[in-house]
């Protein structure tokens, strides 16, 4: 299953490391250029930064997984962007 969430902001490419650093501490994650994979044990996570969006993409066996890896990687990005109050991120479900 996978899912994705184009989230507009001018930080893209800096959220985008902060997020792969932080989680690369308890579980594999990589980054270079403008992408990044995290894999955490429910499934995995691939950024992608342009100027102006991050692109994330979820993946995971179950939908128990999906949601999981949807929830830590939004809340933590939010966490990361508490400069940006109006930065969301909406998930859209796909095979």
């Amino acid at each position: 299953m996978k899912s994705s969430a184009t989230v507009p902001t001018a930080h893209a490419a800096r959220y985008m490391v902060q997020l792969c650093k932080h989680f690369g501490h308890k579980v594999p994650a990589t980054w270079g250029g403008q992408e990044g994979r995290i894999s955490f044990e429910a499934g995995e996570a691939a950024l992608r930064a342009t100027p102006d969006t991050l692109l994330l993409v979820s993946s995971a066996a179950d939908p128990e997984g999906l949601t999981r890896v949807e929830r830590v990687v939004a809340s933590h990005l939010k966490r990361f962007a508490f400069r940006e109050p109006d930065l969301a991120v909406e998930w859209r479900r796909g095979a």
